[in-house]
């Protein structure tokens, strides 16, 4: 395969990647040399108990940390060590974030937020607006648009961030327990959804989760285990 294809193929590559930090006199060795690829349409999830370390590899997948050592390779850049400024770019135009709390503006419509994310990319403001309405309508809220977040229900919230976090079409979609606010029921809509539309964009996603039946409906399972990851 040729180096171009390779790179549309593969969305994210974490390669010997290590992390440590300070802690007293010594330093706290979190990851230990993580080895990681996800393709092109790949869902994987990502189950490890807490304070194993997948906040610190969520953020250096996503370039809010850098690795003290290894590569990170997003869509065929290598851009672990990169300057912030172009780290920035490559964050805004190629990674998309879903937290477990929305983050949506209180000040701006539904429709708003998901157009901001773009008009901020460089597509002209009607452009933004109508992809933004093409997301709200494929998540059943066509009809929330001209909604403040405020007047929207939990679930409706979510819809939007993840919308949000598709809307510059990313080549890698990061989840950190994207709807561990929701209720049982509530969460397993927001989550067909979430995969259908990860599919439909063929984006690679890792989605943390501490959900086993939802981790059961992804690709695969990785788990962290003394700073290396593990399949299963």
């Amino acid at each position: 395969m040729s180096e171009r294809g390779m790179a549309d193929a593969n969305r994210l590559i974490l390669r010997n990647v290590t992390r440590s930090y300070p802690s007293g006199s010594e330093r706290l060795h979190v990851l230990r040399g993580v080895d990681l690829t996800l393709r092109a349409g790949e869902i994987v999830a990502l189950v490890a108990p807490s304070g194993t370390g997948k906040s610190t590899l969520l953020h250096i997948a996503g370039l809010l940390d850098k690795p003290d050592s290894g590569d990170v390779i997003i869509a065929g850049h290598p851009a672990g060590t990169l300057p912030d400024a172009a780290r920035t770019a490559i964050r805004r135009d190629a990674i998309g974030f879903v937290y477990q709390f929305h983050h949506l503006l209180g000040e701006f419509t539904a429709l708003e937020n998901i157009a901001l994310p773009q008009m901020i990319a460089g597509t002209p403001r009607p452009a933004s607006m109508a992809h933004a309405r093409e997301l709200l309508a494929a998540f059943g809220l066509a009809a929330r648009a001209d909604h403040s977040p405020g007047k929207l229900s939990g679930g409706e919230k979510q819809r939007v961030a993840i919308a949000r976090a598709l809307a510059n079409r990313p080549a890698v979609l990061l989840a950190d327990e994207p709807t561990g606010n929701l209720d049982v029921g509530t969460a397993a809509l927001v989550f067909d959804e979430l995969l259908d539309s990860v599919r439909s964009h063929n984006t690679a996603a890792l989605i943390a989760t501490h959900n086993p039946d939802l981790a059961s409906r992804m690709d695969r399972i990785i788990t962290l285990r003394d700073g290396r990851l593990v399949e299963g």
